[in-house]
C-alpha cells in the first residue's frame, strides 16, 4: 500500500511539473496551428495551383504493371502538401521570430525606473523615443565602465591569509 501511495506521489510531482504543462499546451496549440495550416495549403493555396496549372490535385496519376494500378501521384501530392505546409510554417514562424526580437529589442532599449530618474536629471526630453534610447545606451555604456570586477573567492581568501599571516608578524 505505501508504494502505490508513493507512486501516485511521484507521478502527482511529475505531471505538474512545469516543463510537461508546457508540453501539454504546446501539444494542444500545434494541433490547433496544424489546422489552421492544413487550411491555408488546402483551402487558398492549392485552389490558387489548380487555377494556374489546371488540375486539382496529381494524386489521379497512376500507371499499369502486371494488370495492378501504381498511383504514383497520391505519393507526388504527399511530397507537394509537405513542401507547401513546410513553406508556410517557414513563413509563420520567421514572421512570429522576427516580430519577437523586435519586440524584444524595443523593451531592451527602455530604461527602467532607475534609468529614467537619471536621464531626467540630465534633462533628457522623455517624450523624444530617440533621444531617450539614446541616451539610455550611452547611460548603459558608462554603467559598464564604472562596474567594479569584484574578486573571486579564491582571490579573497588569499588576501585574507596575507592578513593574518601579517598580523601575525606584528604579534611576534
Amino acid at each position: 500500500m505505501k508504494k502505490v501511495k508513493e507512486f501516485f506521489k511521484d507521478f502527482k510531482k511529475f505531471i505538474l511539473r512545469g516543463n510537461i504543462l508546457d508540453l501539454a499546451i504546446a501539444m494542444v496549440v500545434g494541433a490547433a496551428f496544424t489546422k489552421i495550416v492544413t487550411s491555408l495549403v488546402n483551402d487558398l493555396i492549392m485552389p490558387l495551383i489548380c487555377a494556374i496549372f489546371g488540375s486539382a490535385t496529381v494524386d489521379e496519376l497512376y500507371f499499369t504493371l502486371n494488370g495492378a494500378q501504381i498511383f504514383y501521384g497520391r505519393f507526388l501530392q504527399a511530397i507537394i502538401d509537405f513542401l507547401l505546409v513546410a513553406i508556410v510554417l517557414f513563413i509563420v514562424l520567421r514572421i512570429v521570430m522576427d516580430a519577437t526580437n523586435a519586440l524584444k529589442k524595443g523593451i531592451s532599449e527602455k530604461p527602467n525606473k532607475q534609468e529614467k530618474a537619471i536621464l531626467k536629471e540630465r534633462g533628457v526630453n522623455m517624450k523624444n523615443r530617440k533621444e531617450v534610447i539614446a541616451a539610455t545606451a550611452q547611460l548603459r555604456e558608462e554603467n559598464k565602465v564604472q562596474e567594479v570586477v569584484k574578486p573571486t573567492q579564491e582571490e579573497l581568501l588569499t588576501q585574507i591569509l596575507e592578513e593574518l599571516k601579517k598580523q601575525n608578524k606584528d604579534k611576534e
